[in-house]
């Protein structure tokens, strides 16, 4: 049995479908039931509840592990249950910021989630993406409001990754052996700046984009919270948008080619798929 938590959020239904394509037998934790748009069985749980695990947890072998937000809590209360329930592989989802020397504060906080899941006992995978090409789904106030996309970064270049890249390296990671105890960074194929991915976009939705640099570190966050964020995450988003600015190659691996066989999905391909998001 493998246990998915985020089964609701952009990689937790991705890989739903991945693992819908072997013969594994999976579960969903979820807070909120509605939410589920698939046959998949599931139980209503809450990673900030302790006590509202053991259930979900109950005869899991596997446990991918995606914790939204700053804090420790859930991860804690995630790897108890894990314990608790003799579970015999995690698969965490970190972040490719804990990568930096030195390690910016976005980067500390996964490494911290890290170090509980591996001080567990349990044999974990960790996965560390960077920057998701779903990421592009908060220009959507300005691309309504009128026609552009704040650009923090400048000339700065990274290669998104498609969600769907991430969630079949996990779907691999959780169904197959040999993957305990590795840490594997995932990036797209394509190092790109802001503009670039615009024109991409644009293209695939039929509209013009402007895009407009940011004029304030406060800006700079609701380019990518449009609603904002909490004083420790707005500074940790001023801090990684200054080293993505210095960053004018872009950093990108192999590890979709070495672990899927193949090259990982495009830019161009994931704004295609999800044009109509863009234009309704």
């Amino acid at each position: 049995m493998i246990l998915i938590t985020g089964a609701t959020g952009n990689i937790g239904r991705e890989l739903i479908v991945a693992l819908e394509k072997t013969s594994a037998e999976v579960r969903l934790l979820v807070r909120d039931p509605a939410r589920i748009a698939t046959a998949t069985r599931h139980i209503v749980a809450d990673l900030d509840d302790p006590t509202t695990l053991p259930a979900a947890f109950g005869g899991v072998e596997a446990l991918f592990l995606l914790t939204p937000g700053i804090g420790l809590v859930q991860t804690e209360n995630a790897v108890a249950a894990a314990q608790a329930a003799n579970v015999r592989h995690i698969v965490h989802l970190s972040s490719s910021n804990v990568l930096g020397d030195p390690m910016p504060a976005m980067g500390r906080w996964h490494h911290d989630r890290e170090e509980l899941v591996r001080a567990s006992g349990i044999p974990a995978t960790i996965l560390r993406p960077g920057a998701f090409m779903t990421n592009a789904l908060d220009w959507l106030p300005t691309i309504r409001a009128g026609g552009f996309v704040l650009d923090p970064i400048g000339c700065g270049r990274y290669a998104p990754i498609d969600p769907a890249d991430i969630a079949d390296v996990a779907a691999v990671a959780l169904t197959e052996e040999g993957h305990e105890g590795k840490q594997y960074v995932l990036t797209g194929d394509e190092a790109l700046t802001v503009t670039e991915q615009t024109r991409m976009l644009a293209a695939a939705i039929g509209r013009h984009l402007d895009v407009r640099p940011v004029t304030s570190p406060e800006e700079a966050v609701r380019a990518r919270f449009p609603h904002g964020a909490p004083p420790a995450l707005a500074a940790a988003l001023i801090e990684g948008f200054a080293l993505m600015r210095a960053d004018t190659a872009g950093f990108r691996t192999d590890t979709i080619h070495r672990m899927l066989g193949r090259p990982p999905r495009s830019f161009t391909e994931w704004c295609t798929r999800n044009a109509h998001r863009f234009v309704s």
